[in-house]
Parts: C-alpha cells; sequence; structure tokens
C-alpha cells in the first residue's frame, strides 16, 4: 500500500457511504482536505544497507485512501511518476473516478503507458458506466480494469470491454447501504465471459437479494460470501 497523500471528496451516487469517509468520521479526521503523508516516497525508500524497503515483484495498491486523479494532488503527482519510472520492478495499481482527468495526469514519456501500471476506472451504475468508459476506452494504456464497486444498478458492460483485463464486481457495506442484486453481478460475469475477461466478485453487499429474498449480511462475512459463491473465472 502506498498513499502518497490522503483525503478525497464525494464525487457521485459510489461516494455515499464511502469507506475512507466513514473511517476518517470516527477519527474526526476531515476528510475533505488533502494532505501529503509521511510516506510520500515510500517506493524508492531504503533501509541501512542501501536496499529498497519495497521488495521487487509486487504490487503497490496506490493511493486507496484518496483519489490518485485529484486535483489536490497535482503539485506532487509529478515525482510520483518518477518513483514508479524508477521503481520498474513493482506493478502499481490505482482505481479512480476521475478518469477524465487521467490524460492530463500523465508524464511526457507516457506514450502507449507504463508497462508496471494498471489503471481501474470505478464504476456504479449505467449513467457513470457511460460516462467514465467512453473516455477510458480511448486512453493509452497498458492494462486496465473496470470496478463495479459499489454496484448500485445493473450495468451493460459489453461495449467497453475491448483491451480490459479484469472486472471486478462488489456490493456496498453500510447499515444503509442500497441493494445488491445477485442478478446484476451474474449478468456482469456472462458480459466478461463473451469477451474473454477475467471476473472476480470481490464481496456481497450489506443488504443482498438473491432468488428474490433480501438478506442482511454482517461486514465481516461480505468477502467470505461473495468467495462461496465460486464465481469467479
Amino acid at each position: 500500500m502506498w498513499n502518497p497523500w490522503r483525503g478525497c471528496h464525494r464525487c457521485s451516487e459510489g461516494c455515499k457511504y464511502c469507506y475512507i469517509h466513514k473511517g476518517d468520521a470516527k477519527r474526526k479526521v476531515d476528510t475533505d482536505r488533502i494532505v501529503k503523508t509521511n510516506g510520500f516516497c515510500a517506493p524508492v525508500a531504503k533501509n541501512q544497507k542501501g536496499e529498497y524497503k519495497m521488495k521487487p515483484g509486487q504490487t503497490v495498491y496506490l493511493c486507496f485512501s484518496g483519489d490518485f486523479l485529484i486535483e489536490e494532488g497535482d503539485p506532487w503527482r509529478k515525482a510520483c511518476w518518477e518513483m514508479i519510472k524508477e521503481r520498474s520492478d513493482l506493478h502499481f495499481l490505482f482505481l479512480t473516478k476521475r478518469i477524465q482527468r487521467l490524460k492530463d495526469c500523465l508524464p511526457e514519456d507516457w506514450g502507449e503507458g507504463y508497462d508496471n501500471v494498471t489503471v481501474g476506472c470505478t464504476v456504479e451504475n449505467q449513467k457513470r458506466a457511460d460516462q467514465r468508459l467512453s473516455i477510458f476506452a480511448a486512453l493509452p494504456l497498458k492494462h486496465r480494469n473496470i470496478i463495479c464497486q459499489p454496484l448500485i444498478g445493473a450495468i451493460d458492460l459489453a461495449d467497453y470491454l475491448d483491451g480490459v483485463e479484469l472486472v471486478v464486481v462488489g456490493g456496498e457495506s453500510d447499515r444503509y447501504a442500497r441493494p445488491l442484486n445477485y442478478d446484476w453481478v451474474l449478468s456482469i460475469r456472462e458480459q466478461c465471459i463473451k469477451k474473454g475477461v477475467a471476473f472476480q466478485f470481490r464481496q456481497c453487499g450489506t443488504h443482498f437479494m438473491k432468488d428474490g429474498k433480501m438478506y442482511t449480511l454482517k461486514k465481516d462475512l461480505l468477502s467470505a460470501q461473495a468467495k462461496k459463491a465460486n464465481i469467479d473465472c
């Protein structure tokens, strides 16, 4: 995990019960204040032997306590790209709801993309899928994922799956969470199978509908129940 900065702003329907905002509220932290962290240079930090502390071959989850493309990160992002380029022995993954900003946030030598970067575009319903994925599909990327989490409505991804390596689906976690219908999950899975795209069911929703029946699940069971479904492919 590498969080060069932390904090975020809600920007669409999927942010309503954001885990970052909920966690910060408990700690009385202002999530809307974007701040540079002490771990800003973590990928290139070295030990006393002069070795990188982050061992080669790992996947680094970038900016999972914010959004790598948020406007407040603009002054710091160039340094992040330089570290990412230096650590070509690591693979960096970031997710964003601000995919419309990516083109203006890329380094000058990006070309068709860095081999060690995967960008995940997050969508929560058909409206956001059509808005974001039409932009996403046209961007120069070596590795791209689609993240349907929290999924709050049925989505047809058929027009947007070319070049996508993985689609992740998951429900919302909150006592007031909007229900996740299992039919939506299975539909996206079938779309992925037809296009030869890997699919992962990450977690059920707190309120989960299957075969016409609504279930309420505990937070610590959401991922386990999704895994139990055994539908990843």
